[in-house]
């Protein structure tokens, strides 16, 4: 059984950073693409940023020199640095793997950038 766990999420100020991380178990982690999403509300899910197995890195356009997705495969867990961060990176923030075909979604961690 897949899990994914998140964790880092939080209320932060304008500018400030928060690191998520998601640790994954039942899947075989070297080989799978591990992503990020994020959900503001009344919002569509959009991928925030994606790692392959083999490193390749694919950020989007609204975080692109701010967030920084990586992964450490001896440890199962791929985190999200996010740098100056700004209100509207307010979201519920979901780790995502594929691998083989098949899709796995963490529960989600509460990401709040407020003065």
């Amino acid at each position: 059984q897949v899990q994914l766990v998140e964790s880092g999420g939080g209320l932060v100020q304008p500018g400030g950073s928060l690191r998520l991380s998601c640790a994954a178990s039942g899947i075989n982690f070297r080989i799978a693409t591990m992503g990020w999403y994020r959900q503001a509300p009344g919002k569509q899910r959009e991928l925030v940023a994606s790692i392959t197995g083999g490193g390749y890195t694919n950020h989007a356009d609204s975080v692109k020199g701010r967030f920084t997705i990586s992964r450490d495969n001896a440890k199962n867990t791929v985190y999200l640095q996010m740098n100056s961060l700004k209100s509207e990176d307010t979201a519920v923030y979901y780790c995502n793997a594929r691998v083989f075909g098949s899709e796995s979604w963490g529960q989600g961690t509460q990401v709040t950038v407020s003065s």
